[in-house]
């Protein structure tokens, strides 16, 4: 009797064995099982105020969780696609149906430099650390003149944003314009927006030029590089004549009032606009 109940707990083996998808003993088994396909850099370093991914793949998950925790303050961050801290910069980025499960700061600050863990919900639990280096905001786009730029109707807008980022090669630098909160469109209808860009291993400089300038010209205007803070100004497109010290090029606003004189000849130019 005893064979007989050995033979069966043998073919009862032998099946687990091939439901396991073939192959030495449940070895398919084996391969099913979570892990993390280490293949992105445990090391990432940001810049104050830019944004950072950290990155984390998942292999077969199955219906675990991929949660990522600071260490620092064991505090859970994300957990599956929902964000659990009251940190509106932490988000989880995972494109269906990828393995990807990254975390991403927006508006690094030197606080969120340390040790964040990957996790799946495993028994027991498995992890993978990634190392978080802040940088200092040295790293800064700087656009020439003054933070207000006037200009008359009809000429030509013309904003210099210099990036003095090391980078090699050069090209790994790039530069968007922004008009208000959107992208300067250089194929728009309007036409007579160009860009220069120029790029050096000591950094980049990108010359916006806006010909014929409208009243819609108006507004702020953003140089945002890929690798350092962004800056802004503000660009006033003023119909009629108005004195020459309020002309401006690139080199900025010019003035030779005395300040209070300035400011107040400022705010009935700004007056008179608005009408």
């Amino acid at each position: 009797m005893s064979i007989v109940i050995s033979a069966k707990a043998s073919i009862g083996l032998g099946a687990l064995a091939g439901a396991g998808g073939g192959g030495g003993g449940g070895g398919g088994e084996v391969r099913e099982r979570p892990y993390f396909d280490d293949v992105s850099p445990r090391n990432v370093t940001a810049v104050v105020g830019q944004s950072a991914v950290l990155r984390c793949r998942a292999k077969h998950i199955g219906n675990r969780t991929v949660s990522w925790m600071r260490k620092r303050d064991l505090h859970i961050l994300t957990s599956h696609i929902f964000t659990y801290t009251g940190d509106a910069r932490f988000s989880v980025l995972h494109p269906e149906p990828s393995d990807d499960w990254d975390l991403r700061v927006d508006y690094v600050q030197p606080r969120d430099a340390g040790v964040y863990e990957c996790q799946i919900n495993t028994e027991p639990k498995i992890n993978m650390a990634v190392f978080l280096t802040v940088e200092g905001d040295s790293a800064a786009a700087t656009i020439w003149g003054s933070q207000d730029v006037y200009v008359k109707k009809g000429s030509t807008i013309s904003l210099t944003c210099s990036v003095n980022v090391h980078s090699s090669p050069p090209s790994s630098a790039s530069v968007l314009w922004y008009h208000g909160s959107s992208v300067v469109d250089f194929d728009s209808p309007r036409g007579g927006i160009s860009l220069e860009t120029e790029k050096t291993e000591g950094g980049t400089t990108s010359k916006l030029l806006v010909t014929k300038a409208a009243l819609t010209d108006s507004g702020n205007y953003t140089c945002v590089p890929n690798n350092a803070h962004p800056a802004s100004v503000s660009v006033h497109v003023l119909n009629g004549e108005h004195p020459a010290a309020m002309q401006t090029s690139n080199r900025g606003v010019t003035s030779r009032l005395p300040p209070l004189s300035a400011a107040l000849l400022t705010y009935l130019l700004s007056a008179f606009v608005c009408r």
